[in-house]
Protein backbone atom coordinates (compact mmCIF):
# COMPACT_ATOMS: atom_id res chain seq x y z
CA UNK A 1 0.00 0.00 0.00
CA UNK A 2 1.41 3.37 -1.03
CA UNK A 3 1.04 6.70 0.75
CA UNK A 4 -1.57 7.65 -1.81
CA UNK A 5 -3.50 4.44 -1.16
CA UNK A 6 -3.69 5.35 2.52
CA UNK A 7 -6.19 7.98 1.44
CA UNK A 8 -8.66 5.12 1.10
CA UNK A 9 -8.65 4.86 4.90
CA UNK A 10 -9.79 8.44 5.26
CA UNK A 11 -13.37 9.33 6.06
CA UNK A 12 -15.18 10.56 2.92
CA UNK A 13 -16.46 14.13 3.09
CA UNK A 14 -20.07 12.90 3.08
CA UNK A 15 -19.46 11.16 6.42
CA UNK A 16 -18.46 14.25 8.35
CA UNK A 17 -19.65 17.83 8.54
CA UNK A 18 -16.27 19.02 9.77
CA UNK A 19 -14.15 21.24 7.59
CA UNK A 20 -11.09 19.49 6.21
CA UNK A 21 -9.01 22.03 8.09
CA UNK A 22 -10.62 21.16 11.42
CA UNK A 23 -8.51 18.78 13.47
CA UNK A 24 -10.09 15.58 14.75
CA UNK A 25 -7.78 15.65 17.75
CA UNK A 26 -10.14 16.95 20.40
CA UNK A 27 -8.07 16.90 23.60
CA UNK A 28 -5.04 18.70 25.00
CA UNK A 29 -1.53 17.68 24.08
CA UNK A 30 -2.19 17.12 20.38
CA UNK A 31 0.46 15.74 18.00
CA UNK A 32 2.88 18.55 17.22
CA UNK A 33 2.70 19.59 13.56
CA UNK A 34 6.31 20.74 13.76
CA UNK A 35 7.26 17.09 14.11
CA UNK A 36 5.79 16.09 10.75
CA UNK A 37 6.44 19.33 8.85
CA UNK A 38 9.78 18.10 7.44
CA UNK A 39 8.55 14.65 6.37
CA UNK A 40 8.72 14.40 2.56
CA UNK A 41 7.58 10.73 2.46
CA UNK A 42 10.94 9.88 0.85
CA UNK A 43 10.92 6.32 2.20
CA UNK A 44 14.39 6.38 3.76
CA UNK A 45 12.75 5.15 6.98
CA UNK A 46 11.16 2.04 5.50
CA UNK A 47 14.09 -0.38 5.81
CA UNK A 48 14.66 0.67 9.42
CA UNK A 49 11.14 -0.25 10.56
CA UNK A 50 10.63 -3.74 12.07
CA UNK A 51 6.85 -3.72 11.56
CA UNK A 52 7.12 -2.65 7.91
CA UNK A 53 9.77 -5.33 7.39
CA UNK A 54 7.33 -7.95 8.65
CA UNK A 55 4.10 -6.74 7.04
CA UNK A 56 5.16 -4.74 3.98
CA UNK A 57 2.12 -2.53 4.64
CA UNK A 58 2.40 1.23 4.32
CA UNK A 59 0.20 1.89 7.36
CA UNK A 60 2.74 -0.06 9.40
CA UNK A 61 5.67 2.05 8.20
CA UNK A 62 6.94 5.29 9.79
CA UNK A 63 6.07 7.24 6.64
CA UNK A 64 2.56 5.80 6.60
CA UNK A 65 1.97 6.49 10.27
CA UNK A 66 3.11 10.09 9.91
CA UNK A 67 0.71 10.45 6.97
CA UNK A 68 -2.20 9.09 9.02
CA UNK A 69 -1.41 11.25 12.06
CA UNK A 70 -1.27 14.32 9.84
CA UNK A 71 -4.54 13.32 8.13
CA UNK A 72 -6.39 13.24 11.45
CA UNK A 73 -4.97 16.66 12.29
CA UNK A 74 -6.33 17.99 8.98
CA UNK A 75 -9.78 16.55 9.59
CA UNK A 76 -9.47 14.07 6.74
CA UNK A 77 -9.62 11.01 8.97
CA UNK A 78 -11.28 10.14 12.27
CA UNK A 79 -9.64 8.73 15.37
CA UNK A 80 -10.97 5.24 14.78
CA UNK A 81 -10.02 1.58 15.11
CA UNK A 82 -7.99 1.48 11.90
CA UNK A 83 -6.00 4.50 12.98
CA UNK A 84 -5.49 3.06 16.47
CA UNK A 85 -4.28 -0.29 15.10
CA UNK A 86 -1.61 1.42 13.01
CA UNK A 87 -0.41 3.69 15.79
CA UNK A 88 -0.33 1.05 18.52
CA UNK A 89 1.37 -1.52 16.27
CA UNK A 90 4.43 0.75 16.25
CA UNK A 91 7.30 -0.42 18.48
CA UNK A 92 8.30 3.21 19.12
CA UNK A 93 11.90 2.08 18.65
CA UNK A 94 13.04 5.41 17.14
CA UNK A 95 15.11 3.68 14.42
CA UNK A 96 13.18 5.62 11.79
CA UNK A 97 14.33 8.95 13.24
CA UNK A 98 17.93 7.77 13.05
CA UNK A 99 17.40 6.83 9.40
CA UNK A 100 15.48 10.01 8.51
CA UNK A 101 17.51 12.72 6.69
CA UNK A 102 15.21 15.36 8.24
CA UNK A 103 15.32 13.80 11.74
CA UNK A 104 11.51 13.60 11.91
CA UNK A 105 10.48 12.69 15.47
CA UNK A 106 8.14 9.83 14.63
CA UNK A 107 8.33 8.42 18.16
CA UNK A 108 7.11 11.70 19.65
CA UNK A 109 4.22 11.81 17.19
CA UNK A 110 3.29 8.21 17.96
CA UNK A 111 3.16 8.87 21.70
CA UNK A 112 1.11 12.06 21.28
CA UNK A 113 -1.30 10.27 18.93
CA UNK A 114 -1.71 7.44 21.43
CA UNK A 115 -2.70 10.00 24.03
CA UNK A 116 -5.49 11.21 21.75
CA UNK A 117 -6.61 7.66 20.94
CA UNK A 118 -6.88 6.62 24.56
CA UNK A 119 -9.06 9.63 25.33
CA UNK A 120 -11.27 9.03 22.28
CA UNK A 121 -11.29 5.24 22.66
CA UNK A 122 -10.63 4.25 26.31
CA UNK A 123 -9.79 0.63 26.96
CA UNK A 124 -12.80 -1.32 28.23
CA UNK A 125 -13.49 -4.73 29.68
CA UNK A 126 -10.61 -6.88 30.94
CA UNK A 127 -8.01 -4.91 28.96
CA UNK A 128 -9.13 -1.74 30.70
CA UNK A 129 -9.05 -3.40 34.13
CA UNK A 130 -5.56 -4.85 33.59
CA UNK A 131 -4.19 -1.61 32.19
CA UNK A 132 -5.56 0.45 35.08
CA UNK A 133 -4.28 -2.06 37.64
CA UNK A 134 -0.69 -1.99 36.41
CA UNK A 135 -0.31 1.58 35.12
CA UNK A 136 -2.21 3.39 37.86
CA UNK A 137 -2.58 0.88 40.68
CA UNK A 138 0.90 -0.68 40.79
CA UNK A 139 3.83 1.03 39.05
CA UNK A 140 3.47 4.47 40.68
CA UNK A 141 3.32 3.03 44.22
CA UNK A 142 6.60 1.92 45.77
CA UNK A 143 5.00 0.15 48.74
CA UNK A 144 2.88 -1.98 46.42
CA UNK A 145 5.91 -2.78 44.27
CA UNK A 146 7.78 -3.85 47.40
CA UNK A 147 4.87 -6.14 48.27
CA UNK A 148 5.00 -7.60 44.76
CA UNK A 149 8.72 -8.16 45.15
CA UNK A 150 8.18 -9.96 48.47
CA UNK A 151 5.54 -12.18 46.86
CA UNK A 152 7.82 -13.07 43.95
CA UNK A 153 10.71 -13.87 46.30
CA UNK A 154 8.41 -16.16 48.31
CA UNK A 155 7.13 -17.73 45.06
CA UNK A 156 10.69 -18.54 44.02
CA UNK A 157 12.22 -19.54 47.37
CA UNK A 158 9.32 -21.51 48.86
CA UNK A 159 9.31 -24.13 46.13
CA UNK A 160 5.94 -23.04 44.74
CA UNK A 161 7.56 -22.05 41.46
CA UNK A 162 9.02 -25.55 41.04
CA UNK A 163 5.66 -27.16 41.83
CA UNK A 164 3.80 -24.89 39.41
CA UNK A 165 6.25 -25.70 36.63
CA UNK A 166 6.46 -29.41 37.37
CA UNK A 167 2.69 -29.90 37.53
CA UNK A 168 2.17 -27.81 34.39
CA UNK A 169 -0.20 -25.47 36.24
CA UNK A 170 1.61 -22.63 34.53
CA UNK A 171 0.06 -23.75 31.23
CA UNK A 172 -3.26 -22.12 32.16
CA UNK A 173 -1.64 -18.76 31.41
CA UNK A 174 -1.39 -17.33 27.86
CA UNK A 175 1.59 -18.68 25.94
CA UNK A 176 3.62 -15.46 25.94
CA UNK A 177 3.19 -15.10 29.72
CA UNK A 178 4.32 -18.71 30.21
CA UNK A 179 7.44 -17.87 28.20
CA UNK A 180 8.07 -14.80 30.36
CA UNK A 181 7.68 -16.77 33.60
CA UNK A 182 10.19 -19.31 32.36
CA UNK A 183 12.95 -16.69 32.24
CA UNK A 184 11.96 -14.71 35.33
CA UNK A 185 15.19 -13.52 37.00
CA UNK A 186 15.94 -14.24 40.64
CA UNK A 187 14.13 -11.57 42.68
CA UNK A 188 16.11 -9.99 45.51
CA UNK A 189 15.46 -7.21 47.99
CA UNK A 190 15.05 -3.90 46.21
CA UNK A 191 17.71 -1.22 46.50
CA UNK A 192 15.11 1.27 47.74
CA UNK A 193 14.25 -1.11 50.59
CA UNK A 194 17.87 -1.88 51.38
CA UNK A 195 18.93 1.77 51.60
CA UNK A 196 15.70 3.28 52.92
CA UNK A 197 17.46 4.53 56.06
CA UNK A 198 20.58 5.66 54.20
CA UNK A 199 20.08 8.76 52.04
CA UNK A 200 23.58 8.57 50.54
CA UNK A 201 25.82 5.58 49.81
CA UNK A 202 29.31 6.95 50.32
CA UNK A 203 32.14 6.50 47.84
CA UNK A 204 34.76 3.86 48.52
CA UNK A 205 37.84 5.93 49.19
CA UNK A 206 38.07 9.58 48.16
CA UNK A 207 34.76 11.21 47.28
CA UNK A 208 34.97 13.06 43.96
CA UNK A 209 31.35 13.59 42.91
CA UNK A 210 27.81 13.17 44.17
CA UNK A 211 25.23 11.69 41.84
CA UNK A 212 21.63 10.53 42.23
CA UNK A 213 20.35 7.16 41.06
CA UNK A 214 16.98 6.49 39.46
CA UNK A 215 16.12 3.05 40.81
CA UNK A 216 13.06 2.57 38.61
CA UNK A 217 9.90 0.57 39.32
CA UNK A 218 10.12 -2.80 37.55
CA UNK A 219 13.91 -2.41 37.52
CA UNK A 220 14.18 -2.35 41.30
CA UNK A 221 11.79 -5.28 41.73
CA UNK A 222 13.00 -7.63 38.98
CA UNK A 223 16.59 -6.44 38.53
CA UNK A 224 17.71 -5.05 41.88
CA UNK A 225 21.05 -6.81 41.33
CA UNK A 226 21.71 -4.44 38.42
CA UNK A 227 20.93 -1.46 40.64
CA UNK A 228 23.31 -2.94 43.22
CA UNK A 229 26.02 -3.33 40.57
CA UNK A 230 25.44 0.27 39.50
CA UNK A 231 25.95 1.49 43.07
CA UNK A 232 29.06 -0.68 43.45
CA UNK A 233 30.62 0.70 40.27
CA UNK A 234 29.76 4.31 41.04
CA UNK A 235 31.05 4.21 44.62
CA UNK A 236 34.23 2.40 43.54
CA UNK A 237 34.90 5.27 41.18
CA UNK A 238 34.61 8.02 43.77
CA UNK A 239 30.90 8.84 43.57
CA UNK A 240 28.61 9.38 46.54
CA UNK A 241 25.25 7.97 45.43
CA UNK A 242 22.00 9.57 46.56
CA UNK A 243 18.86 7.41 46.39
CA UNK A 244 15.90 9.79 46.78
CA UNK A 245 13.13 7.86 48.54
CA UNK A 246 10.39 10.06 47.08
CA UNK A 247 11.25 9.19 43.48
CA UNK A 248 8.77 7.14 41.48
CA UNK A 249 8.24 5.31 38.19
CA UNK A 250 9.62 7.29 35.22
CA UNK A 251 6.27 7.12 33.39
CA UNK A 252 7.61 5.62 30.16
CA UNK A 253 5.15 2.72 30.15
CA UNK A 254 2.26 5.14 30.76
CA UNK A 255 3.25 7.48 27.93
CA UNK A 256 3.80 4.52 25.57
CA UNK A 257 0.30 3.34 26.46
CA UNK A 258 -1.28 6.75 25.83
CA UNK A 259 -1.81 7.66 29.50
CA UNK A 260 -0.06 11.02 29.34
CA UNK A 261 -1.89 12.46 32.34
CA UNK A 262 -0.37 9.86 34.66
CA UNK A 263 2.94 10.35 32.87
CA UNK A 264 2.82 14.06 33.73
CA UNK A 265 1.95 13.32 37.35
CA UNK A 266 4.92 10.97 37.69
CA UNK A 267 7.21 13.42 35.90
CA UNK A 268 6.32 16.15 38.40
CA UNK A 269 7.07 13.85 41.31
CA UNK A 270 10.48 12.91 39.92
CA UNK A 271 11.36 16.49 39.04
CA UNK A 272 10.70 17.46 42.65
CA UNK A 273 12.47 14.39 44.04
CA UNK A 274 15.69 15.14 42.14
CA UNK A 275 15.59 18.96 42.17
CA UNK A 276 18.57 19.24 44.53
CA UNK A 277 20.61 16.58 42.73
CA UNK A 278 23.51 16.94 40.34
CA UNK A 279 23.83 14.25 37.69
CA UNK A 280 20.92 11.80 37.62
CA UNK A 281 22.25 8.36 36.70
CA UNK A 282 20.03 5.87 34.89
CA UNK A 283 20.80 2.24 34.00
CA UNK A 284 17.61 1.50 32.03
CA UNK A 285 17.54 2.83 28.47
CA UNK A 286 13.77 3.27 28.31
CA UNK A 287 13.68 5.19 31.58
CA UNK A 288 16.58 7.40 30.56
CA UNK A 289 14.96 8.30 27.26
CA UNK A 290 11.70 9.17 29.00
CA UNK A 291 13.43 11.36 31.58
CA UNK A 292 15.22 13.24 28.80
CA UNK A 293 11.85 13.90 27.11
CA UNK A 294 9.88 15.14 30.14
CA UNK A 295 9.58 18.63 28.66
CA UNK A 296 7.43 17.19 25.85
CA UNK A 297 4.74 16.36 28.40
CA UNK A 298 4.39 20.07 29.28
CA UNK A 299 4.70 21.46 25.76
CA UNK A 300 1.20 22.92 25.42
CA UNK A 301 0.46 24.02 28.96
CA UNK A 302 2.17 24.57 32.31
CA UNK A 303 5.21 26.60 31.10
CA UNK A 304 6.64 26.57 34.62
CA UNK A 305 6.84 22.78 34.58
CA UNK A 306 8.15 22.83 31.01
CA UNK A 307 11.12 24.87 32.21
CA UNK A 308 11.63 22.67 35.28
CA UNK A 309 11.54 19.59 33.05
CA UNK A 310 14.20 21.01 30.76
CA UNK A 311 16.50 21.66 33.72
CA UNK A 312 15.82 18.17 35.06
CA UNK A 313 16.42 16.41 31.73
CA UNK A 314 19.75 18.17 31.21
CA UNK A 315 21.04 16.34 34.31
CA UNK A 316 20.04 12.84 33.15
CA UNK A 317 22.86 10.53 32.03
CA UNK A 318 23.10 6.85 31.19
CA UNK A 319 25.52 5.06 33.52
CA UNK A 320 27.82 3.97 30.68
CA UNK A 321 28.08 7.47 29.22
CA UNK A 322 28.70 8.98 32.65
CA UNK A 323 31.56 6.57 33.37
CA UNK A 324 32.98 7.00 29.87
CA UNK A 325 32.93 10.80 30.06
CA UNK A 326 34.12 11.26 33.66
CA UNK A 327 36.70 8.49 33.71
CA UNK A 328 36.67 5.26 35.67
CA UNK A 329 39.07 2.63 36.95
CA UNK A 330 39.83 0.03 34.33
CA UNK A 331 39.49 -3.45 35.86
CA UNK A 332 42.52 -5.73 36.01
CA UNK A 333 40.87 -9.14 36.42
CA UNK A 334 40.23 -11.18 33.30
CA UNK A 335 36.73 -12.46 32.59
CA UNK A 336 37.78 -14.44 29.48
CA UNK A 337 34.38 -14.41 27.79
CA UNK A 338 33.13 -14.07 24.21
CA UNK A 339 30.49 -11.36 24.31
CA UNK A 340 28.24 -9.64 21.81
CA UNK A 341 26.43 -6.36 22.38
CA UNK A 342 22.79 -5.48 21.64
CA UNK A 343 21.91 -1.79 21.29
CA UNK A 344 18.74 -1.05 23.24
CA UNK A 345 16.60 1.15 20.99
CA UNK A 346 16.08 3.90 23.55
CA UNK A 347 19.81 4.01 24.29
CA UNK A 348 21.13 4.00 20.70
CA UNK A 349 18.31 5.77 18.83
CA UNK A 350 16.72 7.61 21.74
CA UNK A 351 19.86 8.89 23.49
CA UNK A 352 22.62 8.45 20.93
CA UNK A 353 24.69 6.25 23.27
CA UNK A 354 26.39 3.57 21.20
CA UNK A 355 30.17 3.43 21.58
CA UNK A 356 30.41 4.14 25.32
CA UNK A 357 29.09 0.74 26.52
CA UNK A 358 31.18 -1.04 23.91
CA UNK A 359 34.31 0.75 25.13
CA UNK A 360 33.55 -0.31 28.71
CA UNK A 361 33.27 -3.94 27.61
CA UNK A 362 36.45 -3.73 25.54
CA UNK A 363 38.33 -2.38 28.56
CA UNK A 364 37.59 -5.53 30.59
CA UNK A 365 40.62 -7.83 30.23
CA UNK A 366 39.88 -11.13 28.53
CA UNK A 367 36.62 -9.98 26.92
CA UNK A 368 36.40 -10.84 23.25
CA UNK A 369 33.79 -8.74 21.50
CA UNK A 370 31.93 -10.40 18.63
CA UNK A 371 30.06 -8.14 16.23
CA UNK A 372 26.27 -8.54 16.06
CA UNK A 373 24.80 -7.62 12.65
CA UNK A 374 21.97 -5.08 12.96
CA UNK A 375 22.82 -4.67 16.64
CA UNK A 376 20.51 -1.66 16.90
CA UNK A 377 17.51 -3.52 15.49
CA UNK A 378 14.62 -3.75 17.99
CA UNK A 379 14.25 -7.02 19.92
CA UNK A 380 10.46 -6.65 20.27
CA UNK A 381 10.30 -5.76 23.97
CA UNK A 382 9.37 -2.09 23.53
CA UNK A 383 8.07 -1.47 27.05
CA UNK A 384 5.08 -3.81 27.35
CA UNK A 385 4.72 -4.36 23.58
CA UNK A 386 5.62 -8.04 24.05
CA UNK A 387 2.51 -8.32 26.26
CA UNK A 388 0.10 -6.17 24.25
CA UNK A 389 1.29 -7.35 20.81
CA UNK A 390 2.80 -10.79 21.53
CA UNK A 391 2.62 -12.15 17.98
CA UNK A 392 4.34 -9.19 16.35
CA UNK A 393 6.83 -9.01 19.21
CA UNK A 394 7.60 -12.70 18.72
CA UNK A 395 8.25 -12.21 15.01
CA UNK A 396 10.52 -9.24 15.72
CA UNK A 397 12.40 -11.32 18.31
CA UNK A 398 12.84 -14.17 15.82
CA UNK A 399 14.49 -11.79 13.36
CA UNK A 400 16.67 -10.42 16.14
CA UNK A 401 17.88 -13.83 17.26
CA UNK A 402 18.97 -14.62 13.70
CA UNK A 403 21.51 -11.84 14.10
CA UNK A 404 22.83 -12.95 17.50
CA UNK A 405 26.12 -14.83 16.97
CA UNK A 406 25.75 -18.42 18.14
CA UNK A 407 29.33 -18.77 19.36
CA UNK A 408 29.15 -16.15 22.13
CA UNK A 409 28.72 -16.90 25.81
CA UNK A 410 27.06 -13.64 26.84
CA UNK A 411 24.78 -11.03 25.29
CA UNK A 412 25.26 -7.62 26.90
CA UNK A 413 22.83 -4.69 26.80
CA UNK A 414 21.58 -1.71 28.79
CA UNK A 415 17.84 -2.12 29.29
CA UNK A 416 15.82 -4.50 31.51
CA UNK A 417 12.99 -4.94 29.01
CA UNK A 418 15.48 -6.01 26.35
CA UNK A 419 17.07 -8.40 28.83
CA UNK A 420 13.77 -10.19 29.46
CA UNK A 421 12.94 -10.32 25.75
CA UNK A 422 16.37 -11.56 24.71
CA UNK A 423 16.32 -14.14 27.51
CA UNK A 424 13.06 -15.43 26.04
CA UNK A 425 14.79 -15.65 22.68
CA UNK A 426 17.68 -17.62 24.17
CA UNK A 427 15.22 -20.01 25.83
CA UNK A 428 12.90 -20.32 22.84
CA UNK A 429 15.61 -20.98 20.27
CA UNK A 430 17.69 -23.34 22.38
CA UNK A 431 20.69 -21.08 22.85
CA UNK A 432 23.12 -21.44 25.73
CA UNK A 433 23.93 -17.79 26.38
CA UNK A 434 23.70 -15.58 29.45
CA UNK A 435 21.92 -12.25 29.06
CA UNK A 436 23.63 -9.55 31.13
CA UNK A 437 23.64 -5.81 31.71
CA UNK A 438 26.84 -4.05 30.66
CA UNK A 439 27.37 -2.56 34.10
CA UNK A 440 27.10 -6.01 35.71
CA UNK A 441 30.12 -7.20 33.74
CA UNK A 442 32.19 -4.27 34.95
CA UNK A 443 31.09 -4.91 38.53
CA UNK A 444 31.88 -8.62 38.26
CA UNK A 445 35.36 -7.80 36.94
CA UNK A 446 35.91 -5.57 39.97
CA UNK A 447 34.63 -8.34 42.26
CA UNK A 448 36.98 -10.88 40.73
CA UNK A 449 39.86 -8.44 41.02
CA UNK A 450 39.08 -8.05 44.74
CA UNK A 451 38.81 -11.81 45.26
CA UNK A 452 35.15 -11.60 46.25
CA UNK A 453 32.59 -14.41 45.90
CA UNK A 454 30.14 -14.34 43.02
CA UNK A 455 32.03 -16.43 40.51
CA UNK A 456 28.77 -17.94 39.26
CA UNK A 457 28.19 -14.66 37.49
CA UNK A 458 31.30 -14.70 35.36
CA UNK A 459 32.88 -18.14 35.42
Amino acid sequence: MSVQELDLLKVPACQTDKSLSLSNYLWRDKPDENKWADCTHCGMCLESCPTYELTGQEQHSPRGRVHLIKSVAEGKMEVNKQFANSVFACLDCRACTTACPANVDVGGLIEEARGQIRQAMPLTGMKGVVSKFFLQGLFPHQNRLNTLGSFLRFYQKSGIQKIVRKTKLIKVMPKHLVEMEAIMPKVNQSVREKYKNQSVVKAKGESKNEVALLTGCVMDVMFSDINESTINVLTRNGNDVKIPQNQTCCGALHVHAGDRDTGRKLAKQNIEAFKDSGKIIVNAAGCGCMLKEYAELFREEEPEWHEKAQVFSAKVEDITKYLHDTGYEKPKAQLNKRITYHDACHLAHGQGVRQEPRDILLNIPGVEMVHMPNADRCCGSAGIYNITNPEMAGDVLENKMKNVPEDVEMISMGNPGCMLQMAMGVEKYGRNQKVVHTIQLLDWAYQKEDGLEGGENWQ
